[in-house]
């Protein structure tokens, strides 16, 4: 609960730890010059691993599996409910099985370009080698991946590609990769390796001695708060989409583990990199909460188009072939509908502002299946895209085999997150930061299908030997009790900020200040911004966190469960972090990937990166409430990938 952000301090350059020597074998030479633990001493670590998705599971079963005594934290019932189950259009692995072109080295360059040149490259490769691995190890677990007329995997295309390499299951990928590390997980529970604890949220990261060493969790059901120690702590609590109220994401995705983190000492990485998805069900009323994401993978088959026409009220079938302007092929020949998230995204709100938006509320494009179906049939669709169809179908009342869907951009994924090292490390030793919950892979735009892949990276293939190195020199040091003054502290600050909740007694709900928030942070800190409407944000985002801490009602009691206590927790959190995204964004004079200033783009409308003074990550640090916070910068090198205007035509 701070003040207003202020300008800005400035420091020097962050270490991300890279090691040296040539890219393509970094990591194999990486990996043989860690320190390890040998199996007997494994036992006698502890690691807490917050969140059960992708990235948290495949994490806690594969350090379980090693031998390590896990703890895994959940705030849902279950850990298949993490949100990693609404992925739906797959996977990208560099296995070229389409012999079309693909390779360990394309896929790198693919996801570099394709966050417009604002990653770090070792990280990206790291992440395009391993990933032939994480398919081999969905299989063995028996994700029923798509397969060919030949019995082989399937691929698809997606979108920022001109090759195939994206493996699928229906559109259910996320939900049966998960399935997979979930019985992983369990399988470690089962043999006592991992204690699971279900419903249960973290608070407040415990740090003594500069190291994270445990955690301070609330029982949802109880409200009981506990504290619990480890020798390292691991973060996979997905992102912070939600700070803008109407999102793609599960309405329980918050960014309360990440900021308590940041708050103690862990930095916050380019938190103005937000990802709009192209493909999602247009906003239907002022009273909704939630949106809902269309895969991507429909715009392998799907045309998207709008009239010539301004305000042509015309049914879609009834506007003639000559009339139709499918803008995306027309502007980028080369990728067609297939262009990247943020430039899809950017030409649909581009063309809707122009008041050739389609739908009752005109506030969408078309995504029309009729020359597929034409071309394929109505089975070979189905089979495809089925169980989306279907969906669609229950949410909008119209047949997507007869109609054109209508689809309109949404908040979807963030690539900023907690900044971390090469060792996925966070600036709080002992403290780490895996899958969404980290900034590392994706620079300013995420390819598509790239999600599931970096998260199964990290819990499978990453972490499992990272953490090895930081724990061989703690061999022979106990956890911290949590009996120690660290804890118990902690416990009653969690404790009183509850009491304080509780005590307010004001007139509007959590949900109204969330959704006035969103609105404040989808106005200016959405699809495109300028120095004018961020100046607004920070000036406006104050004012309302004011009025939230003095007139939020919160109702019932601290000691049974009361979702609206827990939502004004998370929406506290959700003002800081909108205030300092705000910050962000302003502070970077450029456009890049999903971070799109006005300001700054090319004759084309596309956006016109500044690389000479912001080829870096921008990286902030907690100074305490009221504090203006440092931001730090990581110096970024493209030795592999050359700088250059990013291009799809």
């Amino acid at each position: 609960m701070n003040d207003s952000i202020s300008s800005p301090n400035f420091s020097s350059s962050l270490d991300g730890r890279v090691p040296d020597g040539d890219l393509t074998t970094m990591w194999e030479d990486h990996k043989f010059s860690m320190k390890l633990v040998n199996p007997n001493n494994k036992r006698r670590f502890e690691v807490i691993v917050v969140g059960t998705g992708l990235a948290g599971a495949s994490a806690a079963a594969s350090l379980g599996e090693l031998g390590y005594r896990v703890k895994a934290f959940t705030f849902h019932d279950s850990p298949r409910r993490a949100h990693s189950i609404a992925a739906q259009g797959g996977i990208n692995a560099a296995k070229n099985y389409k012999n079309d072109g693909d390779s360990v080295h394309r896929l790198f360059y693919d996801t570099v370009k394709g966050g417009d040149y604002r990653s770090r490259e070792a990280n990206v490769h790291r992440l395009a080698e391993v990933s032939v691995n994480i398919i081999d190890q969905a299989t063995a677990q028996g994700v029923p991946f798509a397969r060919d007329y030949g019995g082989l995997l399937d691929n698809r295309s997606f979108g920022g590609a001109q090759v195939s390499r994206t493996f699928y299951a229906r559109g259910q990928t996320g939900q049966q990769l998960l399935i997979g590390a979930y019985s992983a997980l369990m399988r470690q529970v089962a043999a006592g390796s991992v204690e699971l604890y279900t419903r249960s949220e973290m608070l407040d990261v415990v740090v003594k001695d500069g190291r994270a060493c445990g955690i301070v969790v609330r029982d949802l059901l109880s409200g009981e708060i506990t504290s619990h120690s480890a020798h390292a702590v691991v973060l996979a609590t997905g992102g912070y989409g939600n700070v803008y109220f109407l999102s793609t994401n599960a309405m329980m995705s918050n960014v309360t583990a990440a900021w308590r983190a940041h708050r103690k000492g862990a930095f916050f990485a380019n938190p103005c990199y937000t990802q709009i998805h192209p493909t999602c069900i247009p906003v239907s009323d002022d009273f909704q909460s939630k949106l809902t994401l269309m895969s991507e993978s429909l715009r392998n088959d799907g045309r998207i188009w709008v009239p010539d026409a301004f305000d042509d009220g015309r049914p879609a079938v009834d506007i003639p072939e000559g009339e139709r302007d499918y803008y995306l092929e027309r502007k980028y020949p080369a990728f067609g509908n297939l262009v990247p998230r943020d430039v899809a995204s950017r030409n649909a709100k581009t063309v809707c502002d122009e008041g050739r938006g389609v739908g009752p509320l005109k506030n969408g494009v078309y995504l029309d299946f009729a020359a597929a179906i034409a071309r394929d049939g109505v089975e070979a669709i189905s089979a495809k895209y089925g169980n989306l169809f279907d969906m669609y179908q229950r949410i909008t009342g119209e047949n997507p085999y007869e109609q054109p869907m209508r689809i309109y951009p949404a908040i979807h994924y963030t690539m900023g997150g907690l900044w971390v090292d090469y060792h996925l490390m966070t600036t709080v030793p002992g403290l780490y930061a895996i899958g969404e919950a980290n900034f590392s892979d994706h620079g300013a735009n995420r390819l598509g299908a790239s999600a599931l892949m970096q998260g199964l990276a990290d819990g499978y293939f990453v972490l499992p030997y990272t953490i090895g190195d930081d724990l061989a020199s703690m061999l022979g040091q106990q956890a911290v009790s949590t009996a120690d003054p660290v804890f118990t502290t902690a416990v009653a600050s969690m404790k009183d900020e509850q009491r304080q909740w509780l005590s307010i007694n004001g007139t509007r709900s959590v949900d109204h200040y969330h959704r006035e928030l969103g609105r404040i942070v989808w106005e200016y800190i959405g699809m495109a911004r300028n120095r004018v409407g961020l100046e607004k944000a920070l000036s406006e985002i104050p004012t309302l966190r004011a009025e939230f801490l003095s007139n939020v009602r919160v109702l019932g009691s601290a000691d049974t469960l009361n979702q609206s206590l827990e939502k004004a927790g998370r929406v506290a959190d959700f003002f800081e972090l909108a205030e300092l995204m705000a910050r962000d964004a302003l502070e970077r004079e450029e456009s890049c990937g999903g971070h799109f200033r006005e300001e700054h783009q090319t004759e084309d409308g596309e956006a016109k990166r500044d690389d000479e003074k912001f080829a870096h990550v921008a990286a902030w640090e907690w100074n305490g409430t009221g504090t203006a916070q440092t931001r730090h910068r990581e110096e970024l090198s493209f030795e592999n990938v050359a700088l250059s205007q990013r291009s799809y035509k």
